[in-house]
């Protein structure tokens, strides 16, 4: 869990994390459960190597921070969706308007819709930890 207070600094440290990977940010956002980074893929990175960086080296600063448990971690997983560019303006306004829509929908619940949306099976054994 990440607690309210931290979240604009995490989220500015996520997005420093992407351009260091060539990647450019167009909004990071969440709850405390969870976070939504859009931002475009630098064609020479792998999707996995920079998952990898930003949970790692995010991981590591998260721990640094008061009231961060020392044993933080992020989930195992992770769920990426491509968007086309006339989508990216809606997204950045679901993005920004998290809380709004975690009053009425789960985590656990708006990751199902995504998946069905884009036709993805899910076999929730390996999606939650």
């Amino acid at each position: 869990m990440m607690p309210p207070e931290i979240q604009p600094k995490a989220h500015a440290v996520l997005a420093t994390l992407l351009q260091d990977q060539h990647c450019f940010v167009h909004i990071i956002g969440g709850v405390e459960d969870h976070v939504h980074l859009a931002f475009e893929l630098h064609p020479t990175k792998p999707l996995s190597t920079v998952i990898q960086v930003i949970k790692s080296e995010s991981s590591k600063w998260m721990k640094e921070q008061p009231g961060t448990p020392r044993s933080f971690s992020w989930q195992k997983g992770y769920g990426a969706f491509s968007v086309g560019r006339s989508q990216v303006d809606s997204l950045i306004h679901y993005i920004a308007n998290q809380k709004g829509h975690h009053h009425q929908r789960t985590f656990q619940e708006e990751f199902r819709g995504f998946c069905e949306k884009y036709g993805i099976e899910l076999d929730e054994r390996y999606v939650w930890d």
